[in-house]
This record gives C-alpha cells, sequence and structure tokens, in this order.
C-alpha cells in the first residue's frame, strides 16, 4: 500500500507492505506509518475482485505471521491506530479529512490481517501475536498483554462515541466489520464455541462497561439506515509531501473495497442479493446478532443478551429494577418502523424473531399496535414466496407468526383490518380481504407446499399451531379462506386414504413373503391421522366459539359434507367428530326444509338465521386450543451456524475463503 500502490495486483510488489511483514522492526513513532498508511487504489466491484485482494495480501498476512514475533510490527500498527483514535472525534468535528482517512486506512489494514490470522492459527497463537513487543525473538513485556483487550475497547469507543458524519461513515462501517472480524473464529470450527479468548474480553474487564452503548447504536444504525456518502464526495485534491505521497481518498469507500458481494453459503445455494442501500445498517445488525447469540460463560451470562432482552421505550418512565443489568431505552416506534421495512432480508426476521421472543416490552408494545398490518404483511410475504426463500428464514417468519398468535387480542384484531388489492398473490384475486383471512390463506399455503415439498414435520406442526390458536377469534372469514381450510382437510383426507390402502396392501403382501422389509406405513398413517386431527379440532374450534361470525366456513362445510362421512365412526376421531356432524346435520336439514336450486346468497341467509336458533349448549364443549413457542434446549446449535452464515453471505464485510470455512455443516436451503 502507501503512495506506490494504486491497483490490487500491485500489492505483493509494495515496498511499505514488504516492510511492514518483513524481518525489520519498525517504531511506533516512524514516520513509515503515515507512508504506509496513504494508499488509494481503485475499490473492487464484485466478489471475483475481493478474492483477488486477498489473494494478492496473502503472502503479505503469512510472511508478517512468520516474523511478527521478532519484530512486533503487528502490535506498533496496532500502537499507531490506537493512539490516532484519541484524536478522531475532534478530527471529526474540524473536518480534518486526511487523519480520518488514514486513520481508516490503519483499521483497514489491522481488519485484513486480523482475518488471515484468525484463519491460520488458533485463538491462543493469535493472542501471542498481541503481546510480542521488541526485537529480540519471543521477547514481549506485561504493559502489552491487554492490546487485544485495549483494541477490542476502542472499536467499541469508536462505533459508540464517534458522530456519524459523511467522512466518518467508511471508518464506523470498518470498525463494526473489524468486530465482526475478532469473533469470526467461529467459523473456523464445526462445533459451537462455548470458550473463546474474543468472548473473555467482551464480557468482562474493560469491554463490559460499554455493553448497553453499543448494543443501543448499533440498533439505531439498524434504525436510521444511514446510506453511505455518495462516491467522490470525499477525493482530495493530490498533493506531494517531499516523498511523493499520495493523498487522494478512495471514493465509494462503503459500497467499494470494504465491500463483499454475496458469494453463496457453504452447503447453500448461491442466490444474488441486491445492493444493499446502507452497509452500516446491515453490518451494525449482523454484529448485533453474533453478539446476541454468544454463548454464556460458566459464571457470566451474556450481558448483551441481556441487555437486547431488558431494553425499553423511551416513552416508558417506570424505573429499571435494579436487578437488570445493561438496560436501556430507544424508540420503539422507530424501532417498529425499521422492522416492518426490512423484513426482505434474514437477518432483520431474525431480529424480530429475536425481539419478540426474548423482549417481553417490545413484544407488549407491538401487539398493542393499530397497524400490525405493516409489520405482519411482509411477514406473510416471506411465506408466500417460500420457493424463493432459505428454509431458515420461512422458519424465523412462521414461528414470528405463532408467537404473535399466542395473544387473543391479536388474533381478533387481524380480522378487523380489511387490506385492498393483494398484488402479491396471484393464485386468485383479492381486492377485499381481512388481514386473519389472509393469514390463514398464506399459511394453509405453506402446509400445502411442505407437503408436497420438503415434507418437514415440525413445519407443519408450527403452521398448525399458528392456526389452531387463531381458530376460536376466526371472524368473518373470507369464502376462499373457508374454502382452502376445507380444501386443506380434503388434501389430507385423500393422502389418509392412499396411505391406508398402502398398508392394507403391505399387510397382504407380508403375508406371503416373510423375507422382504416392509415400509414402516404405520407410522406414516400415525403422522397423517395427528395432522387431520388438529385440522378437525381447528374446525371445531371455530364451530364452538364463533359459528355465527363464520357462515362462509358452514357454507364450505356443507358444500363438502361427504368429506367428513368416513371419519364420523373412526376411533381416533369419533370425540371431535360429534360437533362437526351436529352442524352438518343441523344446516343440512334446514337448507332441505327451503327446498332445491338455493342460491348462493339464500344459502347463507339460511345459515346466518341457523347460527341464531343453533342451541349452543348442544355443542360438547373442549379444552381451548393454545400453542406456545417453545425455543429448543440448545438453541445455540441452531442459531450461531445460522447467524454466521448470514455474515458469510452478507453483502457487506470481508470475502472469507470457502475452503478454510468449517461451521456450515448445516444446510442453509
Amino acid at each position: 500500500m502507501g503512495s506506490n500502490s494504486s491497483r490490487i495486483g500491485d500489492l505483493p510488489k509494495n515496498e511499505y507492505l514488504k516492510k511492514l511483514s518483513g524481518t525489520e522492526s519498525v517504531s511506533e513513532n516512524d514516520p513509515f506509518w503515515n507512508q504506509l498508511l496513504s494508499f488509494s487504489f481503485p475499490a473492487p466491484t464484485s466478489s471475483t475482485e475481493l478474492k483477488l485482494l486477498e489473494e494478492a495480501t496473502v503472502s503479505v498476512c503469512r510472511s508478517l505471521v512468520v516474523n511478527n514475533p521478532r519484530t512486533g510490527n503487528l502490535g506498533a500498527l496496532i500502537k499507531v491506530f490506537l493512539s490516532r483514535t484519541k484524536e478522531l472525534k475532534l478530527s471529526a468535528e474540524c473536518q480534518n479529512h486526511i487523519f480520518i482517512w488514514q486513520t481508516h486506512n490503519a483499521l483497514f489494514i489491522i481488519c485484513c490481517l486480523l482475518k488471515v490470522f484468525i484463519c491460520e492459527m488458533s485463538e491462543e497463537e493469535l493472542q501471542l501475536h498481541f503481546t510480542y513487543e521488541e526485537k529480540s525473538p519471543g521477547s514481549y513485556s506485561s504493559d502489552a498483554e491487554d492490546l487485544l483487550e485495549e483494541l477490542l475497547c476502542c472499536l467499541m469507543q469508536l462505533i459508540t462515541d464517534i458522530p456519524l458524519l459523511d467522512i466518518t461513515y467508511e471508518i464506523s462501517v470498518e470498525a463494526v466489520s473489524t468486530m465482526v472480524v475478532f469473533l469470526s473464529c467461529q467459523l473456523f470450527h464445526k462445533e459451537v464455541l462455548r470458550q473463546s479468548i474474543s468472548h473473555k474480553y467482551l464480557m468482562r474487564g474493560r469491554c463490559l462497561p460499554y455493553t448497553s452503548k453499543l448494543v443501543k447504536t448499533l440498533l439505531y444504525n439498524f434504525i436510521r439506515q444511514e446510506k453511505p456518502p455518495p462516491p467522490g464526495a470525499h477525493v482530495l485534491p493530490q498533493q506531494s509531501d517531499g516523498g511523493g505521497l499520495l493523498y487522494g481518498l478512495a471514493s465509494g469507500v462503503a459500497t467499494g473495497l470494504w465491500t463483499v458481494f454475496t458469494l453463496g453459503g457453504v452447503g447453500s445455494k448461491a442466490a444474488a442479493t441486491p445492493e444493499l442501500s446502507s452497509p452500516l445498517a446491515n453490518q451494525s445488525l449482523l454484529l448485533l446478532l453474533v453478539l446476541a447469540n454468544l454463548t454464556d460463560a460458566a459464571d457470566t451470562p451474556n450481558p448483551y443478551r441481556q441487555a437486547i432482552m431488558s431494553f425499553k421505550n423511551t416513552q416508558d418512565s417506570s424505573p429499571f429494577p435494579s436487578s437488570i443489568p445493561h438496560a436501556f431505552q430507544i424508540n420503539f416506534n422507530s424501532l417498529y418502523t425499521a422492522l416492518c421495512e426490512q423484513q426482505t432480508s434474514d437477518q432483520a426476521t431474525l431480529l424480530l424473531y429475536t425481539l419478540l421472543h426474548q423482549n417481553s416490552n417490545v413484544r407488549t408494545y407491538m401487539l398493542a399496535r393499530t397497524d400490525m398490518e405493516n409489520l405482519v404483511l411482509p411477514i406473510l410475504e416471506i411465506l408466500y414466496h417460500v420457493e424463493e426463500r432459505n428454509s431458515h428464514h420461512v422458519y424465523m417468519a412462521l414461528i414470528i407468526l405463532l408467537i404473535l398468535t399466542e395473544d387473543d387480542g391479536f388474533n381478533r384484531s387481524i380480522h378487523e383490518v380489511i387490506l385492498k388489492n393483494i398484488t402479491w398473490y396471484s393464485e386468485r384475486v383479492l381486492t377485499e380481504i381481512s388481514l386473519g383471512s389472509l393469514l390463514i390463506l398464506v399459511v394453509i399455503r405453506t402446509i400445502q407446499y411442505n407437503m408436497t415439498r420438503t415434507r418437514d414435520k415440525y413445519l407443519h406442526t408450527n403452521c398448525l399451531a399458528a392456526l389452531a390458536n387463531m381458530s376460536a377469534q376466526f371472524r368473518s372469514l373470507h369464502q376462499y379462506a373457508a374454502q382452502r381450510i376445507i380444501s386443506l382437510f380434503s388434501l389430507l383426507s385423500k393422502k389418509h386414504n392412499k396411505v391406508l390402502e398402502q398398508a392394507t396392501q403391505s399387510l397382504r403382501g407380508s403375508l406371503s413373503s416373510n423375507d422382504v422389509p416392509l415400509p414402516d406405513y404405520a407410522q406414516d398413517l400415525n403422522v397423517i391421522e395427528e395432522v387431520i386431527r388438529m385440522m378437525l379440532e381447528i374446525i371445531n374450534s371455530c364451530l364452538t366459539n364463533s359459528l355465527h361470525h363464520n357462515p362462509n366456513l358452514v357454507y364450505a362445510l356443507l358444500y363438502k359434507r361427504d368429506l367428513f362421512e368416513q371419519f364420523r365412526t373412526h376411533p381416533s376421531f369419533q370425540d371431535i367428530m360429534q360437533n362437526i356432524d351436529l352442524v352438518i346435520t343441523f344446516f343440512s336439514s334446514r337448507l332441505l326444509q327451503a327446498g332445491a336450486e338455493l342460491s348462493v346468497e339464500r344459502v347463507l341467509e339460511i345459515i346466518k338465521q341457523g347460527a341464531v336458533a343453533l342451541p349452543k349448549d348442544r355443542l360438547k364443549k373442549f379444552p381451548e386450543l393454545k400453542f406456545k413457542y417453545v425455543e429448543e434446549e440448545q438453541p445455540e446449535e441452531f442459531f450461531i451456524p445460522y447467524v454466521w452464515s448470514l455474515v458469510y453471505n452478507s453483502a457487506v464485510g470481508l470475502y472469507w475463503n470457502p475452503q478454510d470455512i468449517q461451521l456450515f455443516t448445516m444446510d442453509s436451503d
């Protein structure tokens, strides 16, 4: 780097990089650092060019790995950066472009070096590289032992304290990215790390007091979605400094050199990711998710998760209990708006899940909103376009719906919100439909997709649990939603008959051949009967609790009454069929009395009249259907790989060599 580098291809021959990684020690006061940090070259514009950047500098990094124990140049570079950050806030206020530019360049080099060091060595070995001090082989002094912790603290201060201006945007992005890189040792382990040096520094000691401030700043970065300054906005005139140094601040920093494009995760299909409008917001969100999912220490709970679990609305004037550490306040209205607008990304959906599941203040606030459609519609779109989403994004969206449907107020209010012209729903033109009916349609479509494609029992269970939670509060169901409920039951019924026939044939075949292993049709039959029972319970819950509010469901039930005949005497369904059979018989009798060839309007009118006349005490009461989302016993086994797959595939960050990654043993399709 330095003044002689204008292209990535020149980096391996760059004299300043050679000196940094060579056998000569460079004092932190040496003018060399000003020369090294005065670089500018065309920014990479593709993942291929980012890969070239790593390939061009990897020899320099490896040379430093070998020589640093004798030279201590890594520590000197970090000390140069640390000394400059002490004046960074003043430089921002004074619009000192050159100082901020060089400080940013120092951090960028540190980040690139750290990435290679972390990839090639253990944390213990890395820590030693932070303690190497002066000239003689292996010598170090005690005052250097906390250099790693000092750098982490400095990054946290930089993120939280430096005002976000056009001239500081890039260094803010780089500070967040460097913290992600610090924690990226997880990428190079197949198992979830439960003890880590970087975790130790972040959870205790000098970094701990910054916990709430860091979490709050990262959240506000996500909320504000600040765009990077326009390319060329900070290009300084080239100047000569006797040594021929070029002070040409690289344009388009945030969308260029330190931008990684979608690479496609290991074990996942590569997908095109749209260009992000706010690299800082995206990186901040990824760092927040990484911090929130750090495993607890043996004697210390994760303070970042504690902060996320406990923060309150700025309008909440009640005092924080003394037992809650790392508490802070944030504007919930702004947070809600940002979450509604950003649900197209996995990471925003994961943040929404985290807040709804872990922060009761956020959950209470969201459930009290009168514009829940702004949040629910993006979640429904994720489920609707299931073919285009990875399975984990769909899973998170579905769990969010399950958490929301645990609240009866939510289940009532969604049927009062009337939507016009849902353009993304293509199966049928929906000119007017309630949010509740649309939710039912999308969840049923997800079940049907799962039945034909993924066949994930857990996905079925959660879809049906959300419908079950809503069922007692079904109101004024759209005729198409009512039809789809019965159509799903029809599909399940056909599947049941098919599996039953296969089981019967298999049993007959077993009588003639005892040597051939038989498919486990009994297990398949048991699973499909569990799902059918659940559907019958959902229909029954609606009929017993809100029959008079749902003439369209009764109409659909009567229209397909023959479907239910085979289940009337089935031992697994006899009890739950009593009410459904009673309703079918009661309304069929009234329609028969009204005569033949009735119009749809006339049938609905008879159903509405009959709903008032039907004695409610004749309907047998069953326990209320209520399902709560329960996180698995070791959620980190799922969430930590998921979060790091999002980091790896992010459109902002650093290129990681796929061959080096060990974490992604899961299939993120």
